[in-house]
């Protein structure tokens, strides 16, 4: 089955500026991407998903994880003020689905990859724009360590043929594996983890090594114990205390890294079991 495309137009959308590595203001354009696994749209909603969302002035935000089909949610949800939102909804009921909510109406929506374990699940959704296309990307998280690994196979072949073509990519989501031990807490307990077994590792060691992209996260901050989820969360308790993994990642091509200015991760966001990535870039959208 082949990916789904449809086409769009619309105004530009207003931006903040921030200094390289810094968040110092200068001049030129910014572009401030977001990603979020809410594990559940309308239990995030509950949780005040959509007040976060008005406050973040960003001008893409990737959302994983729906749980829910886009028939189902209401028009606040679907249609956030400022937003256009576009979603690919699962076959099964209450499981995966991924969105992009954009302050610009793409050019392009492209719906799925044409493999059918990643379209059936809906794991992969594409906005294109002139220069380049932003995606919201949700890998299996292994608890079927067979699936993941089939289809981590067929997902590498697509990101290596994304490599080699001339337009830019900026890949948004929870690849739901740590790539290195400074990602987890208590590594050397979960080396036989899903997330974090040696297949895996050596898979995202192909992706940032031979493929050529770049964990824009790493490329701002080398520091260990910044984390993306927290498997055993415990909301009475500071996320600092917890452990937790980072296996959400915003991913460029090699030409793409000179324009990544900033990322952070948003702990104070507490409307899911993961905290939102927030990258952003020294050029329009």
């Amino acid at each position: 089955m082949a990916p789904v495309i449809f086409i769009g137009a619309g105004p530009l959308p207003k931006r903040r500026n921030v200094g390289y590595h810094t968040r110092a203001t200068v001049k030129g354009p910014r572009m401030k991407i977001a990603t979020i696994n809410v594990n559940g749209i309308r239990e995030a909603v509950g949780r005040g998903f959509l007040d976060w969302l008005a406050n973040q002035d960003a001008d893409v935000v990737c959302v994983q994880n729906l749980k829910a089909k886009s028939f189902e949610l209401d028009d606040s949800i679907l249609y956030p003020e400022g937003y256009e939102g576009y979603f690919l909804d699962a076959e099964q009921d209450g499981f995966s689905g991924v969105g992009i909510y954009c302050r610009k109406i793409p050019k392009a929506i492209m719906y799925g990859l044409g493999f059918p374990q990643c379209d059936h699940e809906a794991r992969f959704l594409q906005a294109d724009y002139d220069r380049f296309s932003i995606v919201s990307f949700l890998m299996p998280d292994g608890s079927d360590f067979a699936a993941k690994q089939a289809f981590m196979a067929q997902y590498q072949e697509y990101l290596s043929k994304m490599a080699r073509k001339r337009r830019e990519y900026i890949i948004c989501g929870t690849w739901h594996i740590a790539h290195k031990t400074i990602d987890l807490e208590n590594w050397a307990d979960n080396q036989d983890t899903p997330g974090f077994k040696p297949e895996e590792r050596a898979w995202m060691d192909q992706v940032f090594g031979p493929t050529g992209f770049i964990d824009c996260f790493r490329e701002i901050n080398r520091d260990a114990g910044e984390s993306t989820w927290w498997p055993k969360l415990d909301q009475e308790v500071p996320r600092s205390r917890q452990e937790g993994w980072r296996i959400d990642y915003q991913v460029v091509g090699p030409d793409f890294r000179r324009h990544v200015v900033d990322a952070w991760i948003d702990y104070d966001a507490t409307f899911s079991e993961f905290a939102p990535l927030i990258v952003e870039y020294d050029l329009p959208l």
